[in-house]
């Protein structure tokens, strides 16, 4: 009998111990793409926006940003995209590092409200996506000094977005049922003030005259997490559709030598409110800085300009936390 019962007990742990290998196994998704702007990775002109093209070859697959993410069957086209102003007002170039100039980092410098005058836009667009129901993805990120005087802004600040995901975008008569998750960089006070990780979710309403409407549905901050300045950090997100009751959202953070800690773990409605048949996010800027000409303009009286670097972006399906 005693023999037995070790012998149940040894299949029970043995079992259980597969099952929790098994685990990332599951979780771990199929990767679409990654790139850490190095050779022979480049940005060219296209139009009066930019794209980029080449093959990281620090990785031995999944990087090249045309066979692999452009013609993706599932995955839109990728382009940089400024909607305005020329290249002393803003530009995205692959440049080494600051500090280590062995390693190429793909720069954002935002120093003038580019769009009409009125505020300011450099992002990455993946546009025209087939039903991206569940997606993952990382990327390293780094503000340099002058993020600092962002925290003197004489203001609260509630728009400097740094990611936009829309689950249908309202941009264009002919499709309905808009929404969209934005996340941005949060100033809480108008004195001077640590920045923090804001989030929304919001249906969005596109009228005949191509005016639109926003109607916030949730919206969240932590200020247990302070955003870092002169040091890199990897933000992971996860995007899954659904309800109020299985739609999620969640963000890490990791600084660099640092442990990964959970910013977001939502579940909360990930498609417009009135949507009869979600179809997954058709376009979304997994890349961002977009922000007021208020900001941009206090940014200038200082000597100072609004910059962000990036480097190893990542894209999964199916790859859950």
């Amino acid at each position: 009998m005693k023999s037995l019962y070790l012998i149940i007990v040894f299949q029970i742990i043995l079992f259980t111990a597969c099952a929790q290998e098994k685990t990332p196994e599951l979780n771990s998704g199929t990767l679409i793409f990654q790139s850490g702007f190095e050779p022979d990775s480049k940005v060219i002109a296209k139009g009066s926006d930019s794209d980029i093209i080449g093959i990281d070859k620090t990785f031995s697959g999944q990087n090249d940003w045309v066979s692999d993410l452009d013609n993706h069957p599932d995955i839109g086209n990728f382009n940089l995209q400024y909607q305005g102003g020329d290249s002393t007002m803003r530009f995205a170039k692959i440049v080494p590092e600051p500090g280590n100039p062995s390693n190429h980092v793909l720069h954002f410098w935002l120093d003038k409200p580019n769009v009409g005058g009125s505020k300011g836009r450099i992002q990455g667009n993946l546009y025209g996506n087939k039903g991206m129901k569940e997606f993952y993805q990382s990327v390293r990120m780094f503000l340099p000094a002058d993020f600092n005087t962002v925290r003197t802004f004489p203001d609260k600040i509630s728009w400097l977005t740094i990611a936009e995901f829309w689950n249908n975008v309202t941009w264009n008569q002919n499709v309905p049922y808009g929404f969209r998750i934005t996340l941005g960089i949060g100033k809480p006070i108008a004195t001077e003030s640590d920045l923090y990780f804001i989030l929304d979710g919001q249906d969005c309403e596109l009228f005949p005259d191509d005016s639109q409407k926003y109607t916030t549905l949730w919206k969240e901050t932590n200020q247990k997490v302070k955003v870092p300045i002169g040091q890199w950090f990897t933000l992971e997100y996860y995007y899954n559709e659904g309800d109020a009751n299985n739609g999620k959202f969640y963000m890490t953070i990791q600084p660099d030598g640092g442990k990964k800690e959970v910013i977001y773990d939502l579940t909360k409605i990930t498609h417009n409110t009135k949507d009869p048949n979600p179809d997954g996010v058709s376009d979304f800027n997994p890349i961002k800085l977009y922000t007021s000409k208020k900001l941009i303009d206090y940014m200038g009286s200082q000597n100072k300009t609004l910059q962000i670097y990036w480097d190893d972006f990542k894209l999964w399906i199916d790859k859950r936390p």
